[in-house]
Formats: structure tokens, sequence, C-alpha cells
């Protein structure tokens, strides 16, 4: 572990290598007036949109929701099956099938899904705005860096694991209150000049409506990958000929949570970690060809009981597109 001091509080990082820009959103971090003993840095942080990716931060009565980010609720679900062998047509059938039944990219199912959570949601405008919408898009993947994946374990069982968040249900609950954070935060002056850092006190009716809507974010996030997997494991057993799945395991990596640190009270925002207390398990997806990992938290306090939610990146998507 590194430590840094270059703002009020102190940056303490498990990155071997942090680039410019990620450094000084973690500096930007460590200044605001409420965060709470020190700023964590994954070993895969990179930049992010107002907080590095790959960053923890603890806050005293405020939350901010570009610190948990636009994809609410975005992580793993990974599957143990009774499968131990698939031969490279099996394999191929598998792929094929799901690329054209499972909706992937900017598609939706054509029929509304159900899902006993759209019956009781938060009062939210944004939510009761987004909800029909929403209805469409559970079990569907999403773009960018999400994947349906299948990986064969060191025990020899093929897993079968899925990468997505809350859709665009959650983009459009995530933007909407940075937009009144943003315009509250004028009046207020509540956190440094970075816009895309604005907070909402947590016992604001604010910060009370975007915490409730994001914890609902959170389980439509929950909802999707288990409808996703639900679909995945249904191709994968017509193939394979598959029994059942033995074992589950299940993170969200983008986040935030009222836990005790250091004797207080706080807000634990972790966008792109995983929360890693003792004797919890998470998952560690590997790049595109490379081992993924079932981990096991050791309880690091120093981390806020966090690590890193993937491989890390060396550039951004933009970038490497470029």
């Amino acid at each position: 572990m590194k430590v840094f001091n270059l703002g009020r509080i102190p940056i303490k990082s498990w990155a071997t290598e942090i680039e410019d820009e990620a450094l000084a959103q973690a500096v930007n971090l460590s200044n605001l007036s409420f965060a709470h003993s020190h700023i964590a840095l994954m070993a895969d942080v990179h930049v992010g949109f107002g907080m590095p990716i790959g960053g923890v931060l603890a806050s005293i009565g405020v939350v901010i929701p570009n610190a948990v980010g636009v994809d609410i609720g975005c992580g793993i679900i990974a599957a143990k099956t009774d499968i131990r062998n698939m031969d490279i047509k099996q394999i191929e059938n598998v792929v094929d099938k799901a690329h054209k039944t499972i909706p992937l990219g900017f598609k939706n199912h054509k029929n509304p899904r159900e899902w006993e959570g759209f019956y009781n949601p938060p009062n939210s405008k944004i939510v009761e705005e987004e909800l029909n919408a929403a209805r469409y898009q559970l079990g569907t993947l999403g773009g960018g860096n999400h994947f349906l994946t299948m990986e064969q374990g060191s025990d020899g069982n093929v897993w079968l694991m899925v990468h997505s968040g809350s859709r665009n249900f959650g983009y459009k609950i995530a933007n909407y209150y940075n937009k009144i954070a943003k315009k509250i935060n004028e009046k207020i002056n509540l956190t440094p000049p970075k816009d895309d850092l604005a907070g909402l006190y947590i016992d604001s009716e604010e910060g009370q409506e975007y915490f409730n809507a994001m914890n609902y974010a959170l389980d439509f996030a929950v909802e999707n990958r288990r409808q996703l997997l639900e679909q995945f494991y249904s191709i994968f057993q017509k193939e394979t000929k598959s029994e059942r799945i033995l074992k589950k395991v299940s993170i969200h990596h983008n986040y935030a949570a009222i836990e005790t640190h250091f004797r207080k009270e706080v807000i634990v925002h972790r966008k792109g970690a995983i929360k890693a207390e003792l004797g919890r398990l998470g998952i560690i997806p590997g790049s595109m060809g490379t081992p993924s990992y079932i981990v096991e938290g050791l309880g690091n306090k120093e981390s806020f009981n966090s690590c890193s939610h993937g491989a890390g990146r060396v550039m951004s998507r933009n970038v490497a597109n470029k």
C-alpha cells in the first residue's frame, strides 16, 4: 500500500501505477470537507467521471450521485454448473443462441418483463417516469464492457458469468439526481468547485429520495442479472444437458451503503470496487481470455473492507477506440 498526502486527508492506494488524472480525482475527493479518514484506491484504479473507478470514499452525512456512477448496481453473478467438459461445437452453439435470443447493446425485450419490485417503487419522480420503460430493459445485457461468458474453474467445472447493471433505468436515475445536487450545491457551496462531485445531505428530502431510488436501482440490477443468468443457463442447459447449478456468487460494484468505519457511521461509496469484509465472497473478472477469480474478503480496514472489481485498464474505452 502507498500513501499520498496531497490533500486534506491521505490517499491510500493498492495500485502499482496510477495515471495522473485518476490521482487528481482522488485528490479532489480528499479535499471534500465531509470525507472521512482517507480515500482508498483499489489495484485496478483508473480515471472515471468525477471519482476514479476503483475508488472508495467514506463520507459523513453526504451522498454523491457521481461517486456511485451512472450504472448504479453494476455487478456480476457467477454460477458453477455440474458440467465439466464442453467441445468447441457446444461452445459455439451456446454463444450463437445467446447472441440471437438475449438482447444485447441497446436492444430491449419486445414484451414487458415481470418483477415483484415493479409493484413497490420508491417515491421518486424519475423512477415513476422510467418505470414502464424499465419493464422492457429487465433481462438485457447492455453494451460497453458488459458480458456473458463461460469459464472453466480450477475445480474443472464450467461456470457461467454475467456482468451487467441497472441499464438505462439506473442511468436516468443517476443523471436526474446529479442535476438536483448541482443546483443545490450552487446555493450552499457544499462541495469544492468540481460540478461532478455535487453532493446531497443524506438526511435532506433530496438525499433520502436519491438514496431510496439508488437502492431500488440496485435491486433492479440484481434482478436483471438473475434474469440474464436464467436465460443464459436455459441455453446452456439445452446444449449440455446440465441438470443443475451447484453454486452462485453475486456482487455489485457501483453503489453507496451506510456502514461503520473507524468509529463513525459513514456512507461508503464504492465506484468500481466490491465489498470484501471478512469471509465475504467476491468476483474479480479478468480481461477477455484471461482468468477470473472468486475471492474471499480479508476484512482490510484500510480499504474500508473493499477490493478491486476487475483487471483494470491502461486507457479508457474512448481512447482505445481512437
